[in-house]
């Protein structure tokens, strides 16, 4: 089996060839994971009216020009040709001749400028539509507004191999925030321990609140909540053990057997459980070596198993209340470097998103000739961000009710791009 890129930018990102890093190690062994819980007859029959989100999160960069925005033939378009999709006259790179069949789903926006070219200032400003401030991500505000009181899954799941600091609930009350999964193996001390009764363990969980309770009288209760929530969330998961078990041998001949089909096999069975927001990352798309021979290595696995999920969740009847984002924190130059990379650009990139409330088979915006700037309908980070939201039922220009002060959901000075709403 190739490895796949699965590293962030660092210093070595910047002068490892691809030879270099493709020997520095090897994938772990495939783990176990869920099954598939609905056919798609009772999906559709058992649907939920709940609206969910689902982030596919390109991590790195992915390339506009070797992904959603061509430019053959032009100075910095690449080797790649663009080839036609299932909307008439909208073309992608040939790298993705999968999600190509599936264009009629989604829609494209191709004028995006973050103006910058940071790692974390890009994908904070993707997520929380703001660039500066302790503001909530997408995920976290779809937990508060969409999940309903009696579901019995958290809200913000992250599928991810890296470990996480942001404060991705900023200031939501802490169950609003992301839980992380290492892929599909379950968290660690899931289980109860052995030799532990459950009326003990019963016994033992009503000390902890009773503690809590005490010690949170006299102080800020901020730090407790968080620790609450923790283990509300893994009682959860005790709760639906159930759910880890060995993936269909099938789905993983459909999905493909690498980890991101697996991770987006379960992906679409905590959709199919009633998860407000999962998010799913690709590791390694930041090239700045070898551009090309990575793109195609990357662009390869996530093809067909992006476009076998996208057409699962449309087959189920879920697409409806499904909101689909594929995304990065920033594009690739438009200039190839000496090492025939391409480096860090926000000022002019692409994402594909459909689904929920998003009119399918559009484009919006331009970027010109070169893909150098935008040409045409601007947006950044806060448009995006208001876009989701609405695009579920959110309204983004109301204000979040926060001990008596008035919070705007999105930032008042952006506005959803309303070309793209259903």
């Amino acid at each position: 089996m190739t490895m796949r890129r699965n590293a962030g930018c660092n210093t070595m990102d910047h002068h490892v060839t691809r030879r270099q890093f493709m020997g520095t190690g090897a994938m772990a062994g495939a783990m176990a994971g869920f099954g598939s819980l609905l056919t798609p007859a009772m999906a559709g029959e058992m649907k939920s009216k709940q609206k969910q989100i689902l982030q596919v999160y390109l991590q790195g960069g992915v390339s506009q020009f070797e992904a959603w925005d061509p430019k053959p033939g032009t100075k910095y378009g690449g080797p790649f040709r663009p080839i036609s999709t299932s909307v008439p006259g909208l073309q992608i790179c040939e790298l993705l001749p999968h999600t190509a069949q599936k264009m009629h789903l989604l829609s494209v926006v191709r004028s995006i400028n973050l103006e910058t070219d940071d790692h974390t200032v890009g994908r904070l400003f993707m997520e929380k539509g703001r660039k500066n401030g302790d503001y909530p991500f997408v995920g976290a505000v779809a937990s508060k507004y969409l999940t309903t009181p009696d579901n019995p899954l958290p809200g913000y799941v992250h599928i991810t191999t890296r470990g996480i600091v942001d404060q991705t609930a900023g200031f939501l009350e802490s169950k609003h925030a992301m839980m992380r999964l290492e892929g599909v193996k379950p968290p660690t001390n899931l289980e109860r321990p052995q030799g532990v009764p459950k009326e003990l363990a019963i016994r033992a969980e009503g000390l902890r609140k009773q503690l809590n309770n005490q010690f949170g009288g006299k102080r800020s209760r901020a730090l407790i909540d968080s620790y609450d929530t923790s283990f509300e969330q893994a009682q959860q998961l005790m709760a639906r053990a159930d759910l880890f078990e060995k993936q269909d041998e099938k789905e993983l001949d459909r999905y493909g057997r690498h980890w991101f089909g697996r991770r987006c096999l379960l992906a679409k069975t905590l959709l199919e459980e009633g998860v407000t927001c999962v998010k799913v990352t690709h590791h390694g798309y930041d090239t700045h070596a070898e551009n090309f021979n990575f793109h195609v290595e990357q662009l390869d696995e996530f093809d067909k198993t992006f476009a076998t999920l996208l057409g699962d969740i449309e087959e189920r009847g879920m697409l409806d209340n499904v909101l689909v984002v594929v995304y990065s924190e920033f594009g690739r130059t438009p200039k190839v470097n000496h090492k025939y990379g391409r480096d860090h650009w926000g000022k002019s990139f692409s994402i594909a998103l459909g689904g929920c409330g998003i009119q399918p088979g559009g484009v919006i915006g331009a970027t010109n000739a070169d893909g150098t700037e935008v040409s045409e309908r601007e947006v950044d980070g806060a448009h995006l961000f208001h876009t989701y939201m609405q695009a579920v039922g959110i309204d983004s220009q109301s204000n979040h009710a926060l001990d008596g002060r008035a919070v705007p959901i999105g930032d008042p000075v952006a506005a959803p791009i309303k070309e793209l709403l259903a």
